[in-house]
């Protein structure tokens, strides 16, 4: 439902002085996902299918349910998919559950971000014959279901829920593997309950309780058993991360938190050793471990959400089919095939190695490895490169010429591990915090030992000094702000999934776009809509029936504008394909202008459905017979019965969002493997330098821009621009359901705009402005809380008040200095 706001306008006292003022206009936003829209009601066609599905199914409840702000439909909720692995689970499954019991299966979803996600799939599942009970689990994205033995098809249910924006998913990690967050979750429970035990044996001292009291020694003995406990459960972590760091020579935020945590403990035990309650801080170590682990499960929580947004395993490659010498086929992996095997890939599926063509013609889209829009038709003998998509209608046969290990497409999915980024400013602002407070510490015991001669009270200063040095502002803000980031950015479209993104962003100073799918949309663009408005239910039928299941782009253009106008039935019947010209459903063809077009036809039974040619919305002037390279036809007898123009278009605020990003003084790229006609005319489309365009670039070519040393962000979208994500500083995709790049990137954008590099930007200098003026508080706090110390003012009961108090400081801060994004 489309979000709204109101402002009530104030009534003076007479009408000839009403208030002039008015409340700025709503700005469109799309009434399925309520993403910002550039039209009226939705910001794309699989909007609009799935908004029109969901009330075709009597479910339109869930727009009361969902939240304002949902995730945009997926390009793949239109596209085939293979489901071969789950028919395969599900019969394993069956054929391990004993009878009388229910078989299951555990599996993840990707698309749920909110309860209304949850009750729509739990109601699509309950409508599947045979289905029984379904369990979701919102946090980690995964779902169990229960069914009938033989009643239940669990592709169809798959399929189901992919036309609703859910992509099904084998299962990734357990629910005990899920993540860092579950951990420390179970860590900040522990810990809080230690430490409310912690104050509540030490209250009594802070009221007066004598030393001499006869329980007065079993409270502070409970005091340091639940101080213990809550240090190895929760100091424990922190001092093991730092103990790690400093054995990879970083200096990491964990080692003030873990040093502070150790003087603290160690002075207070060393006090009840002593009976010294000037030395005891046992509720403050207990209070500062659990603030400490809050703000690092909030920090972890809000990346790794992100992350389980999206299919944690893809399915494996598909099998392929390979003939035996005597003619038998066997399914093979991809990743067994050998040179001079035979094999057949099917419709829609990448060729996996390279190969020389042996049936008569195939039309392949080379889109995924080299950005070239535009499919190819290839003949006999001709070799197919490795990661080429079969976009016609059947099956083609090649003979492998390399095996998997040499082919490119093994190359751009092989995973590659990168270090962790480091946090230049943080490191440099720990560096001065641990010779400040250990020189201070050092002096100020030093001074008072020789001034008094008194060692247990230098004693009693330096650990004051170490416990109200504590970096509460390092420990607990610096990771809420950067919480703070990651969901503005998620109520933007755009999902943080590495945690180390921020350190890197600072020292971006170039932006790469590839071009096809990045700045452009992923198929061409429909010119004439209106062309469809005009076709009578029969023409409807049967181009729904010509591009349905039609890998080619520009079926799946139409296919995606049909369904969003309510679809229908297709017709029924086989579609044939003549490769490189189109396809024909019985007296119906779709293809290029000449194709399936006679000149002297004359009309089946006496006449042709809706026998009128549309010409290209947006060029008018243009004569009948006159076609452009891009025009398909769709005809009925011989005789055309409307015409429908593509272009591929660059994404609606590209222009926009990039003169954006140029005034904030950084560089625009852009790499493509595309023709360099055409990468030229979108730069000038764009208002880019033309020596910013570099055209008919390798994978490898890509890669090879970037220098070792580089200052880039890298956007892109298909398996082409693998070897470039892993060379660049930091990456994002706007497509996550190939899972290539999003397993990838550190960060992710959704929705048919680039709008969300800018916010990236953006709320990364929201960010750091934060955590400067975290920094200018830390300095304020602890010149007056180690001077209290220094001057031997400080006790428990102070550095109790102060940490606290420090802390809610603190939060203050973050809520104010990220104020200006949550508005937005």
């Amino acid at each position: 439902m489309p979000v709204s706001a109101t402002k009530d306008s104030e009534t003076r006292s007479s009408e000839s002085h009403e208030s002039q003022w008015t409340p700025a206009p709503k700005k469109p936003v799309c009434r399925h996902c309520g993403a910002p829209s550039p039209h009226d009601e939705f910001c794309c066609a699989g909007c609009a299918y799935v908004y029109r599905l969901v009330h075709d199914e009597g479910l339109d409840a869930y727009y009361r349910i969902k939240d304002d702000v949902t995730v945009p439909a997926d390009p793949a909720l239109l596209q085939p998919r293979d489901y071969g692995w789950l028919q395969e689970a599900q019969r394993g499954a069956e054929a391990t559950t004993p009878d009388g019991r229910a078989p299951t299966l555990v599996l993840e979803v990707q698309g749920i971000s909110c309860a209304g996600c949850v009750w729509l799939i739990e109601k699509l599942f309950t409508k599947q014959p045979g289905a029984g009970r379904l369990e979701i689990n919102a946090q980690t994205g995964q779902m169990r279901w229960f069914w009938e033995k033989g009643g239940f098809d669990a592709v169809e249910c798959a399929r189901t829920l992919q036309r609703f924006n859910y992509l099904v998913g084998p299962a990734g990690l357990s629910d005990a593997e899920q993540g860092e967050s579950r951990v420390l979750i179970r860590r900040v429970g522990l810990c809080t309950a230690f430490a409310m035990n912690v104050m509540l044996f030490a209250l009594p001292t802070y009221f007066g309780m004598e030393s001499t009291y006869e329980y007065a020694r079993l409270f502070g003995t409970l005091q340091l058993a639940f101080a213990t406990l809550s240090l190895l459960a929760g100091g424990g972590y922190f001092i093991a991360k730092a103990v790690r760091a400093l054995r990879e020579r970083v200096l990491h935020i964990d080692l003030p938190i873990a040093l502070g945590i150790i003087g603290a403990y160690t002075g207070s035990l060393y006090g009840w050793l002593s009976s010294e309650e000037r030395y005891v801080y046992f509720d403050f170590v207990s209070a500062f471990i659990v603030l400490m682990l809050v703000g690092r499960w909030a920090q972890v929580a809000a990346v790794e959400r992100n992350r389980r947004r999206l299919l944690s395993r893809q399915p494996t490659p598909p099998r392929v089919r390979v003939i035996a010498e005597d003619g038998t086929t066997s399914e093979a992996a991809p990743e067994t095939l050998r040179i001079g095997q035979r094999f057949e890939v099917a419709k829609g599926a990448m060729v996996p190695v390279e190969g020389r063509l042996e049936t008569a013609e195939a039309a392949l889209s080379l889109a995924w490895i080299n950005g070239e829009a535009e499919p190819r038709t290839f003949r006999a003998d001709q070799r197919i490169p490795a990661g080429a998509q079969n976009i016609g209608l059947d099956c083609i046969r090649l003979v492998a010429t390399q095996a998997w290990d040499d082919s490119l497409l093994a190359e751009l999915l092989k995973p590659a591990v990168r270090e962790e980024g480091r946090h230049r400013l943080i490191e440099r602002v720990i560096r001065c915090y641990l010779i400040v407070i250990l020189a201070v510490a050092a002096l100020s015991g030093l001074g008072w030992g020789l001034a008094t001669g008194d060692l247990m009270h230098a004693g009693a200063v330096v650990t004051a000094v170490l416990v109200v040095s504590c970096p509460c502002a390092l420990g607990l803000a610096f990771p809420l702000a950067e919480e703070a980031a990651t969901v503005a950015l998620r109520r933007r479209g755009v999902f943080v999934r590495a945690g180390d993104l921020w350190a890197r962003l600072r020292r971006v100073r170039t932006v790469v776009f590839d071009k096809t799918g990045t700045l452009t949309l992923e198929t061409p663009v429909l010119q004439n809509p209106e062309a469809l408005d005009a076709l009578d239910d029969q023409g409807r039928a049967a181009l729904l029936g010509l591009v349905r299941d039609n890998p080619h782009p520009v079926s799946r253009s139409l296919h995606e504008a049909l369904l969003s106008r309510g679809g229908g039935e297709p017709m029924a019947g086989e579609v044939t394909e003549e490769i490189g010209q189109g396809v024909k459903l019985g007296n119906w063809t779709l293809g290029r202008p000449r194709f399936g077009i006679f000149e002297d036809a004359e009309a089946i039974g006496g006449k042709t459905p809706n026998q009128v040619c549309h010409l290209i919305s947006d060029k008018p002037g243009r004569a009948e017979t006159e076609t452009s390279e891009r025009d398909v036809v769709l005809a009925y007898g011989g005789r055309a019965v409307a015409r429908f123009g593509f272009e591929d278009r660059a994404r609606t605020d590209a222009r926009t969002e990039l003169g954006a990003l140029a005034g904030r003084g950084l560089e625009i790229v852009v790499l493509s493997g595309d023709r360099r006609e055409k990468v030229a005319s979108l730069m000038a489309e764009l208002g880019l330098p033309p020596d910013s365009g570099h055209a008919e670039l390798s994978p490898r070519e890509k890669a090879d821009w970037f220098g070792n040393d580089n200052g880039a962000l890298m956007l892109g979208d298909g398996a082409n621009d693998s070897l470039a994500f892993d060379r660049a500083l930091c990456r994002g995709t706007p497509v996550v359901h190939r899972g290539v790049l999003a397993q990838k990137a550190d960060f992710y954008y959704l929705g048919r705009g680039i709008a969300g590099i800018r916010a990236l930007f953006e709320i990364n200098d929201a960010r750091h402005r934060t955590q400067i003026a975290l920094l200018v508080f830390m300095i304020a706090y602890n010149l007056l809380a180690v001077g209290m110390a220094v001057s031997g003012r400080m006790n428990p009961l102070i550095a109790a008040i102060l940490m606290p108090l420090s802390s809610l400081a603190t939060l203050a801060i973050v809520g104010w200095g990220m104020r200006s994004v949550w508005k937005r």
